[in-house]
């Protein structure tokens, strides 16, 4: 069998779909939207029915939709934009499982006077909106928790917390870089005052993302020298690219039920293998259910319950042709756990031992087979080189 790719929540590939309605903006209609010449003026058509596209298919209007270059300079700038006008107000509460996107730029707001705090966690890697009430005070300039965690999968229940938030006059922000066309977003109804898109994440290119901030909502640029997005991020749009976000989030969404269905197949498939062929080397990190069904973390561990190289299991599944992901980073020479797995309270030999699969629509049962008979193939070996 060819190579097998189950690391979709790290980046998808191009929808064909996508790519054909992107093409056009590569090619004969290359202007620029800030150009007043006819070539101009088709790009800027394109720019706001891309806009109009993406607010009505969450629920925004389209004032409310602001084009970025990805998740990443949309949590930081809603993150540091806020925390520019939050009138003295410090406090930044969020969770120790965020995307480093959030956590790193959280941090850094220490050097200019933030104060981050962190929320308790829960061992399914979820947060309640009774955790987030018990941190709020009048110091309180932002609340920033991710829907989906990118992960484990579990979901937070953003709804309930924007409403906690709301009475207590908190903006609140999520990174929804995880759930836009995997599970149900409607930004009136979760209430959000800030939200993050990435378009890579859901079949659309790289490099492109969007900010929602619901109109009135506090907050200031943080890209300037530009007159694009009404002077709330400056530097040249990127046509051929928001082009394609909102044809792939009209495709994500419109086929959202069936994929869901799809990957809640594959991952009963997957439980069945995994317990008849690995049972007793195995478990399941995060939520077993509950979670998105399209993202499962896997620990793995010796018979007599030591931990494995966690490194060496990936490269091996990789020689197998099986693309997998794990959480760990390389820091001072140093194999750390991923911090979302130590923070959900995982034994770190078993967070240094531990993948994330995670389906796309085009993976099949037939590579659930394959990949668990390579994953025992590999596990074996690794034991008997252990011995």
């Amino acid at each position: 069998m060819d190579s097998i790719y189950f690391d979709h929540a790290a980046t998808t590939p191009l929808d064909e779909r996508v790519l054909e309605a992107m093409l056009p903006y590569f090619k004969s209609e290359f202007g620029n939207a800030s150009s007043t010449h006819q070539k101009g003026q088709a790009a800027k058509v394109a720019l706001e029915n891309s806009r109009e596209i993406i607010a009505e298919l969450i629920n925004a209007e389209p004032s409310e939709i602001i084009f970025t270059s990805g998740g990443t300079e949309s949590n930081n700038a809603i993150i540091k934009g806020v925390l520019e006008v939050s009138g003295g107000k410090n406090e930044i509460l969020t969770s120790p499982l965020e995307h480093h996107a959030v956590l790193h730029t959280v941090e850094l707001t220490k050097r200019t006077g933030g104060h981050p705090l962190y929320l308790d966690t829960n061992p399914d890697g979820s947060f309640t909106a009774e955790q987030v009430k018990k941190f709020l005070t009048d110091k309180t300039a932002l609340v920033s928790l991710m829907h989906v965690n990118n992960e484990i999968g579990s979901i937070n229940p953003v709804g309930e917390i924007a409403d906690v938030c709301r009475e207590m006059g908190v903006p609140f922000h999520t990174d929804a870089v995880q759930s836009v066309g995997k599970i149900p977003l409607d930004v009136k109804e979760l209430g959000v005052d800030f939200l993050s898109i990435s378009g890579h994440k859901l079949y659309g290119p790289k490099g492109i993302g969007v900010m929602y901030i619901r109109n009135g909502a506090p907050w200031i640029p943080f890209i300037s020298g530009g007159s694009q997005e009404r002077r709330r991020r400056g530097g040249t749009s990127n046509i051929p690219a928001i082009v394609g976000l909102a044809k792939a989030m009209e495709l994500s969404i419109a086929e959202m039920d069936d994929l869901r269905s799809l990957y809640i197949k594959l991952r009963k498939k997957l439980f069945e293998k995994l317990d008849k062929n690995l049972s007793s080397r195995y478990q399941v990190n995060g939520p077993i259910s509950g979670g998105v069904p399209h993202i499962i973390n896997l620990g793995f561990q010796t018979d007599e319950g030591g931990g494995l190289d966690g490194e060496m299991l990936l490269l091996n599944l990789d020689i197998e042709g099986i693309c997998v992901s794990n959480g760990s980073a390389c820091t001072s020479g140093a194999v750390e756990p991923s911090h979302v797995l130590s923070g959900i309270g995982i034994d770190k030999k078993i967070a240094n031992a531990s993948i994330r699969v995670s389906f796309g629509k085009s993976n099949t049962f037939e590579e659930i087979d394959y990949f668990v008979k390579k994953l025992e193939k590999v596990l074996t070996r690794m034991l008997t080189t252990a011995s």
